[in-house]
């Protein structure tokens, strides 16, 4: 049991950086090292097949649910940074509401 939450947890560390770091195309190659790392250690520590698939599953989705928390929030400044009817940053217009008027 403890080494499937030690996984777990690694598998969360791993999806947390690359969303941190890097684009989603790197799940590519970080989402089967996840997979083959569990499948080994599951082996190591005598799991049998079928009670070992689940866990890497839940690995895996564990790292891509965490990727998209890092990658919320590596654009969390970007998507809200200005407000419509704020102030106009440099080289941009005013407000949306008062087109229409």
């Amino acid at each position: 049991m403890t080494t499937a939450l030690v996984l777990l947890f690694a598998s969360t560390l791993a999806g947390f950086a690359t969303g941190l770091f890097f684009r989603v195309w790197s799940l590519l190659l970080v989402s089967p090292a996840i997979a083959v790392l569990a499948a080994i250690v599951l082996q190591t520590y005598d799991f049998e097949f079928w009670t070992g698939i689940p866990i890497i599953i839940s690995c895996l989705t564990a790292c891509q649910l965490a990727y998209l928390v890092g990658a919320f929030h590596r654009h969390n400044g970007v998507l809200a940074q200005d407000d419509s009817d704020g102030a106009p940053s440099q080289d941009r217009q005013h407000g949306i509401g008062d087109e229409n008027e």
